[in-house]
């Protein structure tokens, strides 16, 4: 607890919870449109935190990744176990799902017996009474010994009670500290032994009976803790008795188990009706081998049909207004200025981050779409029909959940690779999936399509799309094949309950996307859009003449295998910043801020059909951006296999390029 002003405290508190129980839905109802997005100190998982004020008390929420337990199996579980060890929050707020109350109430003992201080969020209790279940928060709270809320987040019922009860355990006006669920006698000397086999003033960062258990449930983050401070000697002795009894995990967890049975029998009831969930029936179909693929082809066909029917006309408004009509403007007003300056502004600064601005409408369908469908509970049956397929060019059904994220960005696909537990196919999958046709590279796609294919476009762009997927599916198969032999492991992944969206939170996940976007091109689009405008504007009047105009006449002769000349090849040089800054730089050096000509039909001017298709496909296949190699390299660790990754997207996309338009013009289509 901190002041923060005069008569006013801040409260710190950790909102912790398994995946799929509504935290996040708590997180944005109390905290708006205050939240921060950034990552984890160190880390590349994502850290939201928040405000919100009642009164002369300030709350500072933190967001915590969803974990099942305090085990460190995963990073995201290590992250929110020390945060709340280390950081020692004013609260924990653990949020759990009342119609799952026993696969929720694990998390619980451990707190409990952490022995921080606690508020427990009873959430969905709409869903639990739709299931003919009753669960009793006084019950509940008698039972545990710390103040329980019963909540619907999706309504924002609950939430000034959970306020009143963070602010009552915070300043002591509530109990908040329950003695901790017993154990076993054998494990109680099991631990007593281990007490005295570690010295008493070893150096840790965790309470010191609680770090033993772990110890004993063979928690590794620990276990090397322990054994960097301990002497040689002094180690070899704590592990031999911990492999000596390494049963004990069982016992441990099914003293654990034991008590949360009792814990949930004691609290909840089931009432004399039989309903059959929605949700099981739409399953039917929707996890069916052959209907649920159809399925799944149909959403994506969907949402590429939005992103062009309704997201494209209003794109070229803005360009004609924001875009063209923006740069006449500035040129009526600058009469009589420097044609350098008026030539800044208009062809460096809205020809380039301008113009990208222009496609936000086409992004925001395409990252509503993707939040809509994580919060439907869409996703994960996704992932599960999925699992076929993917095993049989070596990934794993928990790979199409990263991959799929790979439509809004590569960097969350490449870092949400580690969801995946076989060490071959985690590579794989951070290894392929740049190949995934991002919201950014789209963005290209949909202005070459819409200038040279009108109605055809969303036909052009899903083949385009196409052919990144069958070049994923080979590389994976080939990756998996003759590169890495990994062991094989069984797909299991929790399917979370179907739900109405709750729009608050959809709307809330759409605009943080958005305005990464946005920041986007106003900071590092900008840059590269004056950078390329200085490139292309000296030391000659003409761009032919400049340093830009020298690059790429220096690897035209390549270009010219694709039917492109030395503009496209700056500009496809470019997207390795950015794929953004495709866009960006033909602006640039095609002028778009002059006279009333659009970029679309200057494109149609420079370029023939033919060679406006193989650009895409060279687009689409083109090396990751700078984000996506860095991701590639901080999540394998590896120079060799991030050069890897670069180089064959850089061959197999020139070669794709070099096909596709030399087969056109041998056909004599489109040239």
């Amino acid at each position: 607890m901190t002041a923060s002003g005069v008569g006013r405290a801040t409260l710190r508190v950790a909102l912790a919870g398994s995946p799929n129980t509504g935290k996040s839905t708590v997180f944005n109802f109390l905290t708006g449109l205050s939240q921060h997005v950034g990552n984890w100190p160190g880390k590349t998982v994502e850290r939201k935190t928040g405000t919100c004020q009642r009164g002369d008390t300030v709350f500072f929420f933190v967001d915590l990744p969803g974990s099942y337990s305090l085990t460190a199996n995963s990073l995201e579980e290590e992250i929110a176990r020390d945060y709340i060890i280390q950081e020692q929050p004013d609260v924990v707020a653990v949020v759990v799902d009342a119609s799952s109350l026993e696969r929720n109430l694990y998390l619980v003992c451990e707190l409990l017996e952490l022995g921080v201080p606690l508020v427990v969020v009873l959430n969905m209790m709409d869903i639990a009474d739709g299931q003919g279940l009753r669960v009793d928060p006084q019950a509940l709270e008698s039972a545990l010994g710390v103040p329980v809320v019963p909540a619907v987040a999706v309504r924002g019922q609950g939430m000034s009670e959970l306020l009143d009860a963070v602010q009552a355990v915070a300043f002591g006006e509530a109990r908040a500290l329950a003695p901790p669920p017993p154990t076993s006698a054998a494990v109680q000397a099991l631990v007593e032994s281990l007490d005295g086999m570690v010295p008493p003033d070893l150096a840790i960062s965790y309470p010191r009976r609680w770090a033993l258990v772990k110890l004993l449930e063979g928690d590794r983050a620990i276990a090397g803790l322990v054994k960097r401070t301990l002497s040689t000697n002094g180690w070899r002795g704590v592990d031999s008795f911990l492999r000596l009894h390494e049963d004990a995990i069982l016992e441990i967890a099914s003293a654990r188990y034991e008590w949360v049975a009792r814990t949930s029998q004691r609290v909840t009831h089931r009432l004399e009706r039989e309903r059959v969930p929605l949700g099981e029936r739409a399953d039917r179909f929707l996890t069916h081998p052959v209907g649920g693929v159809l399925a799944f082809l149909g959403v994506v066909a969907a949402i590429f049909w939005a992103m062009f029917s309704l997201g494209m006309p209003v794109q070229e408004r803005l360009d004609e207004w924001l875009v063209q009509g923006s740069a006449e403007r500035l040129e009526s007003a600058l009469q009589g200025a420097p044609d350098r300056l008026v030539s800044l502004l208009t062809d460096g600064v809205i020809g380039g981050a301008g113009l990208v601005l222009t496609f936000v409408p086409i992004l925001a369908i395409l990252f509503l779409a993707l939040a809509l469908l994580e919060d439907l509970g869409y996703m994960a049956r996704a992932a599960f029909v999925m699992d076929r397929f993917m095993q049989r060019i070596g990934l794993r059904g928990k790979s199409f959940l990263p991959l799929f994220l790979g439509f809004g960005c590569n960097v969350p696909a490449i870092l949400g690779s580690r969801i995946v537990e076989s060490r071959s196919a985690r590579l794989t999958t951070i290894l392929v999936a740049p190949l995934m046709p991002c919201a950014a590279r789209m963005v290209v796609v949909a202005l070459f399509t819409a200038a040279f294919f009108g109605r055809a476009a969303a036909l052009v762009s899903w083949s385009m799309v196409t052919i990144n997927l069958v070049v994923l599916a080979l590389m994976a198969l080939l990756l998996s094949r003759f590169v890495f032999r990994g062991e094989e492991t069984a797909f299991v992944m929790e399917l979370p309950r179907y739900h109405a969206p709750n729009w608050r939170t959809v709307l809330m996940a759409t605009w943080q996307r958005v305005r990464a976007f946005v920041v986007l091109a106003g900071t590092a689009i900008l840059v590269v859009s004056l950078v390329v405008w200085a490139l292309s504007s000296f030391p000659g009047d003409r761009i032919e003449d400049s340093v830009l105009g020298m690059i790429g006449r220096g690897l035209e002769p390549a270009g010219r295998l694709m039917g492109l000349d030395w503009q496209m090849i700056v500009a496809l040089m470019s997207s390795f910043v950015a794929k953004e800054n495709t866009i960006a730089t033909l602006g640039v050096v095609l002028g778009t801020g002059e006279g009333d000509v659009g970029l679309s039909t200057q494109l149609t001017q420079v370029m023939v059909p033919a060679a406006a298709v193989a650009f895409i496909a060279v687009q689409m296949l083109f090396i990751p951006c700078v984000a996506s190699v860095a991701a590639i390299r901080r999540e394998t660790q590896s120079w060799r296999w991030t050069g890897f990754a670069i180089g064959y997207m850089l061959v197999i996309s020139f070669a794709v390029g070099i096909i596709i338009y030399q087969v056109a013009r041998l056909m004599g289509w489109g040239v």
